[in-house]
């Protein structure tokens, strides 16, 4: 009974928007357990006008405090109010999670490097996704340090895990800025040639969690082509203009405004689960990739990263029956994640974006998602 009158008292206070003062902060003691004998903890990161609290348990997002353009506080990222329902999870696998060691998929969990045969388990519709079954996401992440604004996080993905050779070694820096943003830095070494692909799997309400659809955010892409997809969500190979396509997200479109267009692309994704190209100016530098308004609140988005790719998802396989922290629905299409990525599938298409590591390189990726309002 305490336990669900704190969660309704919670409930209300995210309804109706709150001041950061009265941020309804989720209880660190919610989240101490051990995993393998590894400890988890829940650790809240503070910076210019963001909270957010982590869990090293896939170094999930669980929450993200920002304000609306009245100073009013929701909490924006989907997620649950205690470590036992990420680890017994019935719902969406990647609520916040890091994803790896190959984000994304790869085609009936097979693919060539060097003349070697890799196989990987797979878990979504006969390909691999987002790392296979143990992932990076299912794992408890070594805490390097925690500080008021920064969380350094280290993992070591054994040669072999999930099918991937090499014995990855990743170092992950979660910091929020005095500008609102918060910035996600990946750095790994192999000791084996592999493939690599990082990314991160916050999902974006920014009504706040549960309280309506993303349809009506307004998105821009800086991107003048996809990578178009079967019916299983593998790149076929080809890279497509977006050109007179509901794809076209150089000017600003509601996310809804074309999301239900007859076109094969949106029956194949369920709506919009894709890899846009992004048109970059340089070769590695940190460049804008997209921006998120939702007109009602005034928050905003920006995306920024070295990657060539962003993979756009709009929660089209929620169905409400899993509930979120606050005691709501995560329901169709009331979330939507940005993933900064290279491409879909690339061991398996030559002219994709390389993602192969060898033992004396290092893999970086810079990630930062920018909160405002207008």
């Amino acid at each position: 009974m305490k336990k669900s009158l704190i969660l309704l008292g919670m409930s209300l206070l995210a309804a109706c928007g709150v001041q950061k003062t009265e941020l309804p902060l989720l209880p660190e003691e919610a989240f101490q357990t051990t995993v393998d004998g590894k400890p988890v903890a829940l650790y809240t990161l503070h910076a210019g006008d963001i909270t957010m609290q982590v869990t090293n348990y896939g170094a999930r997002v669980v929450s993200l405090w920002t304000p609306d353009r009245e100073g009013r506080y929701e909490d924006i990222v989907l997620g649950y109010e205690n470590i036992g329902r990420y680890i017994d999870n019935t719902g969406e696998r990647f609520l916040g999670a890091v994803v790896g060691p190959y984000a994304n998929r790869i085609a009936k969990g097979h693919f060539t490097l060097d003349g070697a045969e890799y196989t990987l388990p797979v878990n979504n519709n006969g390909q691999t996704l987002h790392g296979g079954l143990l992932g990076v996401d299912r794992v408890v992440w070594d805490v390097v340090s925690a500080s008021d604004d920064k969380l350094v996080l280290h993992y070591l993905h054994p040669d072999g895990q999930d099918g991937f050779p090499g014995n990855l070694d990743i170092e992950m820096t979660y910091s929020l800025t005095p500008d609102n943003e918060f910035r996600i830095d990946y750095k790994a070494t192999t000791d084996k040639p592999t493939v690599v692909n990082m990314s991160n799997h916050p999902f974006f309400n920014l009504k706040g969690e549960g309280n309506g659809t993303v349809l009506d955010n307004v998105l821009t892409i800086n991107a003048s082509h996809t990578t178009p997809v079967d019916s299983v969500l593998i790149p076929t190979g080809q890279i497509a203009p977006v050109e007179g396509t509901p794809f076209d997200f150089r000017e600003p479109h509601a996310i809804g405004e074309r999301i239900g267009a007859d076109n094969q692309q949106l029956r194949n994704g369920g709506g919009y689960d894709h890899n846009w190209v992004i048109d970059r100016k340089t070769e590695s530098g940190i460049e804008q990739a997209a921006t998120v308004w939702e007109p009602a609140s005034g928050r905003t988005i920006e995306v920024l990263s070295d990657q060539p790719g962003l993979q756009v998802y709009s929660g089209n396989f929620f169905d409400g029956k899993s509930i979120g922290k606050y005691g709501k629905p995560q329901r169709y299409r009331e979330s939507l994640a940005l993933e900064t990525q290279k491409f879909p599938d690339s061991p398996n298409h030559d002219n994709f974006p390389s993602t192969v590591l060898r033992p004396g390189e290092t893999y970086t990726q810079v990630c930062i998602y920018k909160f405002g309002v207008k």
